[in-house]
């Protein structure tokens, strides 16, 4: 099968490019190297001979020649800006590339699947979050895909109104759209903007977390590698025009998973020593849970990765690949945002 993944040198669609060329899948990948996407993540797979690379942008038109001359089964579209505190010091680029580009990248898909240049069988799959959703108060029951769309911030509201895009797309052209929304990724080749590599990063170097407010805002935390076995599995198994959540069952504190890392990398440390309370975001939200009910009745999915595993795992990871994250550290935009920002 050949596939299309956008946004293929973040993190997720990075972990996902590997589990595909495990599984015997043709990948051409598209990014357009901005400071999330790293070319490194490109390197891991150039020796392969299933793997192409297309420095590309999904707002650009033209993205049309590469699916023209690509002979796809699938598009996955990952590409995405995605770091919430960006969205709210300046959501220009979540507007132009979560929504405007993932029009632009629907519309000439269905362009190309009426002229029958995209196989029958073409699927669309749109990696989304679960923060589309919205928040939970902390006796309210998990989020199902039927839950009414209520995001709270440019990011969220960006993911929410492509997914609306998506399923209109469905509703009025009968596009073949599917749509994953996940619970918080970690795992190898997050950027360390994000939580936990960024404690990871900081705590390496001596540095002090920051935390938002009291940091009792719940996430559930899902290793990347069972995100996208989800994906992947959506992809195989998956109905048209249907929606599809991922969760990891480890809704954790935020201040209690940082203290976690930090009684793993600085043992017998006074944890409240490594942390600073920083002033709350903007309208934080104050749980997040998804329930992947359907995704283990209908995918036969379920998460295999316990949060204690999946953090040693990763612990491991960013030990062994200190080159990776000092490349990315050292880079003028991350030491200017941390800088600012904590």
């Amino acid at each position: 099968m050949n596939i299309l993944v956008t946004g293929g040198n973040g993190f997720i669609a990075t972990n996902f490019i590997k589990l595909a060329l495990s599984k015997g899948y043709n990948v051409t990948s598209i990014d357009n190297l901005s400071y999330a996407g790293s070319i490194k993540n490109h390197e891991l797979f150039s020796d392969d001979s299933a793997y192409t690379f297309v420095k590309e942008d999904i707002r650009n038109p033209s993205i049309g020649e590469v699916l023209k001359n690509g002979d796809f089964d699938a598009v996955l579209n990952f590409a995405a800006e995605s770091h919430v505190d960006r969205s709210i010091h300046d959501d220009t680029n979540f507007i132009s590339t979560n929504i405007a580009g993932t029009h632009n990248l629907l519309n000439i898909c269905k362009n190309f699947i009426k002229d029958s240049t995209l196989k029958d069988n073409f699927k669309f799959i749109q990696v989304s979050t679960d923060e589309v959703y919205g928040s939970l108060d902390s006796d309210e029951d998990a989020f199902t895909e039927s839950s009414i769309l209520k995001p709270t911030n440019p990011y969220s509201a960006s993911k929410a109104s492509a997914d609306l895009l998506c399923m209109s797309y469905f509703k009025t052209h009968e596009f073949p759209v599917l749509i994953t929304r996940c619970t918080n990724n970690y795992g190898p080749y997050q950027h360390p903007e994000k939580l936990i590599p960024l404690t990871i990063y900081r705590l390496n170097n001596n540095k002090k977390i920051p935390i938002y407010g009291s940091g009792n805002q719940i996430r559930d935390w899902i290793y990347v590698e069972d995100h996208c076995a989800g994906i992947l599995t959506t992809l195989e198994k998956g109905k048209i025009g249907d929606v599809y959540n991922f969760g990891g069952n480890n809704e954790i504190k935020n201040k209690v998973c940082v203290e976690k890392i930090i009684n793993k990398i600085k043992k017998g440390s006074d944890s409240q020593e490594h942390i600073k309370h920083v002033q709350d975001r903007p309208g934080h939200d104050t749980r997040y849970a998804i329930d992947s009910s359907k995704a283990k009745k209908e995918l036969s999915w379920e998460p295999k990765i316990s949060f204690e595993v999946g953090i040693d795992k990763t612990l491991k990871w960013y030990s062994e690949n200190n080159k990776w994250l000092n490349e990315i550290i050292s880079q003028k935009d991350f030491i200017d945002w941390e800088e600012k920002h904590y």
